[in-house]
């Protein structure tokens, strides 16, 4: 799927925090840095991405890569731009919760 796609953004992640319902923490996009809220989704919310870099597409794959090359991947909604990066995925949530130590960064994948 990823040969289709072209990486639009690398995000590095300097801290993340694990809270009951979420993950909280400091980005770096372009040696700015950024909050991050990562979130399961509800019923009224879909999985998607906010972020304070806008992207030219309406679905982005998001590839959490870190430690001696693992990663996790999943297909979400482009929600369009904010102050923070904001992540609403149940799988994205339930994969950090076990591998939190293991990731350090998150690659935006998207058509254009």
């Amino acid at each position: 799927m990823t040969d289709s796609l072209k990486k639009t953004l690398s995000i590095r992640i300097k801290r993340l925090d694990m809270f009951p319902n979420h993950f909280f923490g400091i980005v770096e996009i372009n040696n700015i840095e950024y909050k991050i809220n990562i979130q399961g989704q509800s019923i009224s919310r879909k999985q998607l991405i906010k972020l304070p870099i806008k992207i030219h597409d309406e679905k982005a794959l998001l590839r959490l890569t870190g430690i001696g090359g693992r990663f996790f991947e999943d297909l979400v909604n482009y929600e369009g731009e904010s102050e923070w990066v904001e992540i609403d995925s149940n799988r994205i949530l339930y994969y950090l919760a076990d591998n939190q130590d293991k990731i350090n960064h998150i690659d935006v994948y998207s058509r254009f």
